[in-house]
């Protein structure tokens, strides 16, 4: 109910049309003078947190604004900070709180994460593209995982995406357009593959967790 409000909110007050929105994102961090580190790892942070703006526009930008080395920097310590804030909304409310954020198809697919911590499995899930990484913040809250395990295993499975959407930021404000191509070309394989192979994906997953809770 809460996050429904808030998502009318955003739409009726075209919060949301403004996020979606590469240019006028790029225009007013670049108003924000010295606070524009901040306001951009606000940016990151509440799209993990809420979820209204995707995710790949705000890592891309980060390249595209700040380069590879400070966008890397900046895009991961938003990235973890949200995540580190999901994870302890779920841990500190519970199921309740996590219903209001992920929707239960999502919740019945990767519940067999609540019951071991399994941490490759869950590296897993960080590392491939196409697998919803915020709602896994929500769900893993609930689970067995420490707070120190989640931010190593999910500060390093993110670390791929991160790195490519912000080179892919870089590539463009350097219009090195080869590379941009090439980088495109590599993730589209990387997504296509996974898509092709998600069903089998999981079922192996769940499969390998099932052998990790008999050992």
């Amino acid at each position: 109910m809460i996050v429904g409000g808030l998502a009318v909110l955003l739409y009726e007050t075209g919060w949301i049309r403004f996020f979606l929105d590469q240019k006028r994102l790029i225009r007013f961090i670049d108003s924000l003078g010295p606070w524009g580190f901040a306001g951009f790892l606000l940016l990151q942070i509440f799209q993990v947190v809420a979820a209204p703006i995707p995710g790949e526009l705000v890592g891309f930008l980060g390249g595209y604004l700040y380069g590879p080395t400070l966008g890397i920097l900046l895009n991961t310590i938003g990235l973890t900070t949200g995540s580190v804030i999901a994870f302890l909304l779920s841990r500190t409310f519970g199921k309740p709180a996590v219903d209001r954020f992920v929707d239960p198809k999502t919740m019945e697919r990767f519940d067999f994460l609540l019951h071991h911590k399994g941490a490759f499995l869950i590296f897993l899930l960080f590392l491939l593209p196409g697998f919803p990484k915020d709602y896994l913040c929500y769900i893993l809250g609930l689970g067995h995982l420490t707070l120190l395990e989640f931010i190593v295993i999910g500060g390093t499975g993110r670390l791929l995406g991160t790195v490519m959407l912000t080179l892919g930021g870089s590539f463009l404000r350097n219009r090195m357009y080869t590379e941009l191509s090439l980088l495109a070309g590599a993730a589209v394989i990387m997504i296509f593959v996974v898509l092709a192979c998600k069903d089998k994906m999981e079922r192996w997953l769940k499969t390998l967790h099932e052998k990790n809770r008999k050992m």
